[in-house]
């Protein structure tokens, strides 16, 4: 049993000075890879998280579904301005996304961010990130770091581990959609983010692995490019072919300007970007809205919506509108109001936790507050969910603690359809985001024939 393997891992750090001894490596190993964010090492616990090989084919067979059902709902949207209007996008947004082509898909990369209960077989989505998904390279280069601890080598004697490498899936999802658009070879990959972003470092991991795999690369902060003669230039001259997005749609549009050089290139056809602007539709918080609400059941087949009853909270835009919740007409503001303990409110476009109010954690009139907000710009309430919690270890002020931690399970998606790799985060709050301050991150392995 999954307990069984995680109790003898502790076993193995309470031996004397096994603990201490992986502690000082680890912290060595992350400084020599840079994973930190910002100045935070990016891990601070001794334990990898493990799945049994049943519970990750119980977790693809679920998203394969609920990825159809989002793939549905990313057709329609872009065909029917009237279903979009439903996702709140930005004016800017709306004249764009009809520059897509729908023969490619719009996301090379995507992540999925759920809660998983393995002993009930209990999976929730509770947002879509098929923007930006973050944390790919890092997650990569933790495993390996792991593989080399002691405590990881005598586990391992016991228990075969597979691994969920995903870099060399997106290297593949890249060079696959760049020539589904008509590229030839091998491009020049610009990964674009601000010069100021703390992320850099797995940006580098991913621009150093690309290189590897015959792809030039470089980390480019989008102020520093030319559009020139229908070229996207650095400022040394290196042309871009390719854009591997880190930068937000939303921020390049705020900071720049709707001429920027990378949404002339864009629309001029001049450079390939992924993932491509109508990926941001699903990236709205209001496309769980759109799958859950009663209003959209008549889009999804039987087994779409199943998956969706399964493993999408109840999720509405807030409004002033009657609405269904487990079978009952419900007056949507009063019915928040009166049940705070039940929901959070997320803005729609935000990341990094900002924004979001948990009910159950605030007073009520901080939460009407709340509500106020998020009638007066685009915002979504969501049903509370379980939040998994799982006992990890750390070597902390000179000795061996086990200390309950927050888990989430966040499986990343490529082309649309394949899941492939997960990223893990652990946190003591209940709000899970390394951004906001309140997580690291653990490798992800499965124990085989479990």
């Amino acid at each position: 049993m999954l307990s069984d393997a995680i109790r003898h891992y502790h076993d193995i750090l309470h031996e004397d000075g096994v603990a201490e001894e992986a502690d000082a490596m680890l912290r060595q190993r992350l400084r020599e890879r840079g994973l930190y964010f910002g100045d935070r090492p990016l891990c601070v616990v001794l334990r990898p998280h493990f799945y049994g090989e049943s519970h990750w084919r119980f977790m693809k067979s679920a998203l394969d579904v609920l990825l159809t059902a989002f793939q549905r709902a990313h057709e329609v949207c872009l065909a029917d301005a009237a279903a979009r209007a439903q996702l709140r996008l930005e004016d800017f947004e709306e004249q764009m996304v009809r520059l897509d082509r729908p023969d490619i898909p719009p996301w090379t990369s995507s992540r999925l961010d759920t809660f998983y209960v393995v002993e009930e077989n209990a999976l929730k989505c509770v947002e879509y990130n098929a923007e930006t998904p973050a944390g790919i390279g890092y997650a990569d280069v933790l495993t390996e770091v792991f593989a080399g601890l002691e405590p990881m080598k005598r586990f391992m004697a016991r228990y075969p581990l597979r691994k969920l490498p995903s870099l060399q899936k997106l290297s593949d999802a890249l060079v696959g959609a760049y020539r589904k658009a008509g590229g030839q070879g091998m491009p020049n990959v610009g990964i674009l983010d601000w010069r100021e972003v703390p992320t850099l470092n797995e940006h580098e991991i991913t621009r150093e692995y690309f290189e590897q795999q015959g792809m030039p690369a470089r980390l480019v902060d989008p102020r520093a490019l030319e559009y020139v003669n229908g070229r996207l230039l650095t400022e040394d001259g290196f042309h871009i072919q390719l854009i591997y997005k880190r930068v937000l749609f939303s921020e390049l549009h705020q900071r720049m300007g709707s001429e920027n050089p990378v949404f002339r290139a864009y629309r001029d056809g001049n450079v390939f970007i992924t993932n491509s602007i109508s990926a941001k539709m699903l990236a709205k918080k209001a496309s769980l809205a759109f799958l859950s609400d009663e209003r959209n059941a008549h889009l999804f087949n039987a087994e779409q919506c199943r998956a969706i009853a399964a493993h999408i909270p109840w999720t509405r835009v807030v409004a002033e509108r009657a609405t269904e919740y487990n079978g009952q007409t419900v007056d949507l503001l009063p019915f928040l109001a009166q049940h705070k303990d039940r929901f959070v409110v997320k803005p729609n476009d935000e990341y990094g936790g900002s924004g979001v109010v948990l009910g159950w954690e605030c007073s009520q009139d901080a939460w009407e507050a709340a509500l106020k907000v998020a009638l007066e710009r685009p915002y979504v309430a969501q049903e509370r969910v379980t939040i998994v919690q799982r006992n990890f270890p750390a070597w902390i002020g000179g000795q061996l603690e086990v200390e309950p931690r927050y888990v989430d399970a966040d499986p990343y998606v490529f082309n649309g359809a394949a899941v492939e790799g997960c990223m893990t985060r652990l946190s003591s709050l209940s709000l899970l985001n390394v951004t906001a301050g309140g997580g690291s991150l653990v490798p992800t392995l499965l124990i085989q024939g479990m």
